[in-house]
């Protein structure tokens, strides 16, 4: 049985479903603990009866933790999120003891094959991370940190605990979304680890976290059975951070100045996007009128592009 872990609110349900379903076609054995930071959120899932997830409340996850809820008191939404991270798996590593090994991923990945060979990589450590492993576009990024939180595992272990534990201490110090003496949200702490801690594996595996971040720098190709190879691997999950829905077809990709390739859009952009639309749907028809957050067509973007004869190439039609 793999164990994953991720959370959302009701802006991100749409997402935080779509990865759910996205293991449920790919995994074997699994079970999505998913931290809901809403009564609504909550409430929706658990009507849904989804038989490979465990619901953790916001109000049983902030119980009798003063520490979590002092930062939450001087943190905005996200960085509180942000700053739920490392206590979320420690919640759930110490109030159920029959796991162990846990893999936390963020509510924007969605998986195209299952991702046991690929985590398999910690083989005896203690805790697995992966590289943001940018490209050129990108260089200027580092100071985001050289991992990304996006996906990583992490075993019951004592070494496993010290890293939780100490992340824990510092995102509860400082989490912001800002640069700060060398930090940044939750993730450039991360920097420290393989240093710090004992049995830290790094993945250099593109296939396990793929991003706009790094795409660029790999060429995509069509595969078996209709999988994308990237770095002449299957791609095992892609990272769909930065996404921003226009109107219901129309997406725009924020901050990202990289020209994605047709394959990329066809066959990795379009059926996640045309899933969260289902996603959409699928809540309609069990009686939520839960939309998509739609922000209209950024025109002071497009008409900046168009006075600096830039081109357009940000946005994805559905």
């Amino acid at each position: 049985m793999r164990h994953y872990c991720t959370y959302f609110d009701i802006n991100y349900i749409h997402r935080g479903l779509a990865l759910y379903q996205s293991l449920e076609r790919t995994a074997d054995l699994f079970v999505l603990w998913i931290l809901c930071f809403d009564d609504r959120t909550y409430e929706i899932l658990n009507s849904l009866n989804l038989p490979h997830a465990k619901l953790v409340s916001w109000r049983d996850f902030e119980s009798c933790d003063e520490a979590l809820l002092t930062a939450k008191k001087n943190r905005s939404r996200v960085e509180y999120f942000w700053t739920c991270t490392p206590s979320l798996l420690l919640y759930i590593l110490k109030k159920y003891k029959d796991i162990q090994m846990l893999t936390y991923v963020d509510a924007d990945i969605y998986f195209f094959l299952s991702p046991s060979k690929a985590l398999d990589l910690i083989e005896n450590g203690s805790i697995l991370i992966i590289p943001h492993d940018y490209s050129e576009e990108f260089k200027g990024h580092e100071s985001s940190g050289k991992y990304n939180v996006g996906v990583m595992t992490f075993r019951a272990d004592g070494n496993g605990f010290r890293c939780l534990e100490w992340w824990r201490d510092r995102c509860l110090e400082w989490c912001y979304k800002r640069h700060e003496d060398g930090k940044m949200g939750d993730q450039a702490y991360l920097d420290e680890w393989p240093e710090r801690f004992q049995d830290v594996k790094v993945s250099n595996c593109v296939e396990l976290n793929a991003a706009p971040w790094n795409v660029g720098k790999y060429t995509l190709a069509p595969g078996k059975n209709g999988h994308v190879i990237i770095a002449d691997q299957p791609l095992v999950c892609y990272h769909f951070h930065g996404i921003q829905f226009c109107t219901r077809h129309l997406i725009f990709l924020i901050g990202y100045n990289v020209k994605l390739s047709k394959i990329c859009i066809l066959s990795v952009y379009n059926p996640y996007l045309q899933n969260l639309n289902n996603v959409e749907k699928q809540l309609k028809q069990c009686g939520y009128d839960v939309p998509i957050p739609r922000t209209g067509i950024p025109w002071r973007y497009i008409l900046g592009r168009v006075f600096r004869l830039q081109p357009i190439r940000h946005f994805i039609w559905i």
